[in-house]
This record gives structure tokens, sequence and C-alpha cells, in this order.
């Protein structure tokens, strides 16, 4: 249902209403890969936290709240610039974000104290944003009966992002040292500012209201918006799943019996990558109407992983197989959630991105950090008690779901 904005004028979408023909294949996959290498950002720590452990002299919850805090700084972003995506010119916006992430990248690799790279991290968290400004951005630019199969292609390359950051990360690492891989990311991301300054097509704002005005929308479409809510809580859960696995299963792989090197766990990493075939499937399976039973399939699949994952403790065999379901069912939801909410309001999709990502990134700083105290107080059997409970609750949420739309007559979500 379109929100009404008194103080702030609506504009027509981008692409007109009876368009076709989406968006050219070579700005989806270039889309697709800058959503990746920008998100990156957010998890390349997360192999090399045992590394900076010993190289500060941190314990591992100090250690695990790099990935905490850039997570903050992500979903901190989410809330006050994404809405920007809906007021300014597009190309305006990414540039001056990538920018920012660029410097911020660049200190963390000349960090000389945890404190200042913690800052670091806080900023390009807040940076890397840029890559949930242009998802709603090419949403805008599908067609309606092709959109969720459009946004399953860029969020593929997102998600790749995502997993072969560990593995880039930790390759880097072996190969040379820490910072070289903070350093690599600020000259990815300077090359990445100018390409998109070039290629992106001019995208006009869908609305001129103020920027007080346009925060205060945003916290409107939270609230007249069940599905967005209810959408949104679904997937801070799974991704605190996520965040817990993936935080502290460095920690499982150089300890015994493994005691794998940071090659060793690039490669590991590079396995659970096999997850980001499931996004372009995911569209598909939105756009024919499944879903609700999807996202059960996707609730159960993450508690079969976290499963497999505590009784496979001393098989690398079995953690893969749990970091390939945990990592299908993360990003299955993370698809139809978007899916649901894009469909809400056409004139509002970066605000309504803000508020969905922003809360499920909340959901994976408390993941990651909670995982990380659970497994230094209980080791992996307290950390994979922890993250299954998460998933198990969501799947409690679904199961009231028809109840609660029945109430407030809503739509599906």
């Amino acid at each position: 249902m379109p929100i009404s904005r008194p103080q702030a004028q609506s504009r027509p979408s981008p692409r007109p209403p009876s368009a076709d023909v989406g968006p050219p294949t070579w700005l989806v996959t270039l889309l697709a890969v800058s959503c990746g290498l920008t998100v990156a950002n957010i998890y390349y720590a997360q192999p090399l936290l045992d590394v900076l452990r010993q190289a500060f002299r941190l314990n591992e919850a100090t250690a695990g709240s790099l990935v905490t805090v850039t997570q903050i700084g992500f979903a901190a972003g989410m809330v006050f610039l994404v809405p920007l995506g809906d007021r300014l010119e597009s190309r305006r916006l990414v540039t001056i974000l990538l920018t920012v992430t660029t410097l911020a990248m660049a200190v963390g690799g000349l960090a000389p104290s945890f404190p200042v790279l913690l800052l670091a991290a806080l900023v390009s968290g807040t940076g890397s944003v840029v890559a949930q400004v242009l998802v709603p951005y090419v949403a805008d630019l599908a067609p309606d009966h092709t959109r969720g199969r459009v946004v399953g292609r860029v969020m593929s390359g997102l998600l790749a992002g995502i997993l072969l950051s560990r593995t880039l990360g930790s390759l880097l690492e072996e190969a040379t040292n820490w910072r070289t891989v903070y350093l690599a990311s600020a000259v990815l991301m300077a090359a990445l500012t100018l390409t998109l300054r070039v290629a992106l097509p001019r995208r006009a704002p869908t609305t001129t209201g103020s920027y007080r005005d346009l925060l205060a929308s945003t916290l409107r479409l939270a609230r007249i918006h069940g599905p967005l809510r209810r959408r949104s809580l679904y997937q801070a859960a799974m991704f605190g799943t996520f965040s817990a696995f993936w935080t502290t299963i460095s920690y499982v792989l150089t300890a015994a019996p493994f005691h794998y090197s940071q090659f060793g766990i690039g490669i590991f990493a590079l396995v659970g990558a096999a997850g980001a075939l499931v996004a372009p499937l995911a569209g598909k399976w939105a756009d024919r109407g499944l879903t609700r039973p999807m996202t059960a399939a996707a609730f159960l699949c993450a508690i079969a992983a976290l499963a497999i994952a505590g009784f496979g403790r001393h098989s690398v065999v079995l953690l893969a197989a749990a970091a390939i379901l945990l990592d299908l069912a993360a990003q299955s939801s993370l698809i139809l959630g978007q899916h649901t909410i894009y469909q809400l309001d056409h004139t509002a999709r970066a605000r309504l991105n803000s508020v969905y990502i922003a809360t499920f990134f909340i959901g994976g700083a408390f993941g990651s950090q909670i995982g990380a105290v659970a497994y230094h107080l209980g080791g992996w059997t307290a950390l994979t008690l922890f993250a299954a409970a998460l998933p198990v609750l969501a799947l409690l949420g679904w199961a009231t779901e028809r109840r609660a739309q029945h109430r407030s007559g809503s739509h599906p979500s």
C-alpha cells in the first residue's frame, strides 16, 4: 500500500509501468559484480579473526567484535543513508559512498592498533551499503513479471561476494599478511567508483521531500506494512544464525583435529560459496507464488544445517555440508523476503530495503557477537545450540503468519 507524503511529492518510476524489456544483461552483470565487491568488505575479517586475535593479543570474543562493529556500521548506513536512494540521483550517491569506503579500507590496512581497525571497520561497513542502493535501483528497472529473477541475478553476485570474500581474505593473508586484504580492497573500491560513475544510467529520484521527511516516511513504512516487519524479523533470525556460524568456524578449523592454515580455511569457505547458486532459483520461486512454502523450507534447512554442524564437529565433510545448507537457507530467505517487500510500494523501494536490510544486519551483529561469546564460554556445542534456536523462532513466527494476516487484512508475506 503506497504511503502518503503530504510534504514530499512523488515522481513517476524511472521505468515506464508498461515496459516489458528489463535492464540489459551487461548492466545486470555489472551491478551483480559491484554488489559482490562492496558487500565483501563486511566479511573479509571473518576468516582472519584468529590471525587478528594473535596480532593484537585478543581473546575470541574481543576479536569477534570486529565483525559485529562492521555489521552495526552497515545497519546504521541502511537506516540513515540508503533511504537517500529515493531522494538523490543514484549515480551521485553511489560515488560518494564508494569514496568513503575506499578511504576506510585504506585506513584499516594501515591501522596501528585494534581500536583504529574497529573505527575503520565501522566506517567501511557504513559505506558498503552502496550494494543496497543498487539492488532497488535494478528492481525499478525490471518489469513486474521478471523482477524476482532480475533481482535474484544481482543478489547472486552480492551473495557470492559474501561467500567468496572469506576465501579471498584467507588466500591473500596466507600469501602476504592481513593488511594486504584491506589495502587490496581499497584499490578495488577506487576502481569500482570510477567504473560506476561512467557506466550507471541516470535515475531520477522518486521523492522530493526533505531528509527529515524521508526518514519519517521510512519509519512510517515499517509501521504500516506488516509483511515488511515480518520478513525483516525472519531474515534477522536467519542472518544471526549465518553470522554466528561463519564468525566462529575459523576457530574450529584452526584448532584440533584440523589445524588448518589460512589457505585451508579459504578452501573451506569456497565450498560454502556453492550456496550462492540458489539465489536465481529463489527469485523464480517468488515469481511463481511459492514464497510462503519455500520460506518454511529455508528455516527447516537452516535448523538441519546446525544439527549437522553440531554432531559433525570432528568431520570437515559434515561441517562443509552444514555450511552449504546454511548458506542456501539464508540466501533463499533473503531473496524471498525482498520479492515480498518490493511489491508493497514501488515509489519507496530504497526505503523499504533500508528497513529490511538494517533489521537483519542488526540480527547479524547480534548473532556474530553472541555467537563469539557462546563459543568462548561453551565451545562449538554452545554455538550450534544458540544458532539453531534462531531459525526455530522464525519458524514459529511463520506458523502464525496466516492468522496475523487474517486479523490485519495485510498482503501475504
